[in-house]
């Protein structure tokens, strides 16, 4: 056995590990933690499998990025967990079934292919991975990656349309109004009386 080899199950038993510690930790910011180190397991091992693009775009992306974001919003955001595991005994059952069926899908995907996966073939010194997927991309699965973009530019829109919208119970600030405004609009001077102190009004009663 390798030392490849080894690392592989070291980074796969990982992996499996935290993203189990995903679905089972009771606070968000735990699980978001965890969610970053599964990805950052499955880049490495799609490194070492010599898929060298696709490791860096997952962490750039993903861990970069998107879980980073997660994480923020979660933080951010109150959290109550006995809200969150109000319906989690009615939605036990069937998350149990799905997951029960991609376990069993992805069994069988494992054991019809487990005799028939061979060597890793020798791509040569000069093989570019970056490149190779580049031009399957954009020739093979043109119109896959052109509906892809299609999509993202749908969900970016649709994201800025919902923070641009205009709410009632909002106030908003007129940044024109607020360079026109004077001095005199700014503050206002008030007239008030002294007033005596009550207990000085007590003693004198007294």
């Amino acid at each position: 056995m390798t030392f490849t080899t080894i690392l592989f199950y070291v980074l796969a038993i990982v992996l499996v590990i935290a993203a189990f510690r995903v679905i089972t930790a009771k606070s968000p910011v735990t699980a978001v933690l965890h969610l970053i180190l599964a990805f950052a397991n499955a880049a490495m091992i799609w490194m070492l499998l010599g898929a060298e693009f696709l490791a860096l775009l997952l962490v750039l992306v993903y861990v970069g990025a998107v879980m980073v974001l997660f994480l923020f919003v979660v933080m951010m955001l109150d959290v109550k967990m006995e809200v969150l595991r109000a319906g989690m005994r009615a939605y036990l059952p069937a998350g149990l079934v799905v997951g029960l069926v991609m376990v069993l899908e992805m069994s069988f995907v494992l054991a019809t292919s487990w005799s028939e996966v061979g060597p890793a073939a020798d791509m040569g010194d000069d093989y570019n991975n970056a490149r190779t997927l580049g031009e399957v991309m954009y020739t093979q699965y043109a119109f896959a990656v052109e509906v892809g973009a299609v999509l993202l530019l749908v969900g970016m829109i649709a994201a800025i349309s919902l923070t641009l919208r205009r709410r009632g119970d909002v106030k908003y600030n007129d940044p024109s109004a607020a360079v026109r405004v004077k001095a005199k609009d700014r503050v206002r001077l008030l007239d008030i009386p002294s007033q005596e102190p009550v207990n000085s009004k007590a003693g004198e009663q007294s």
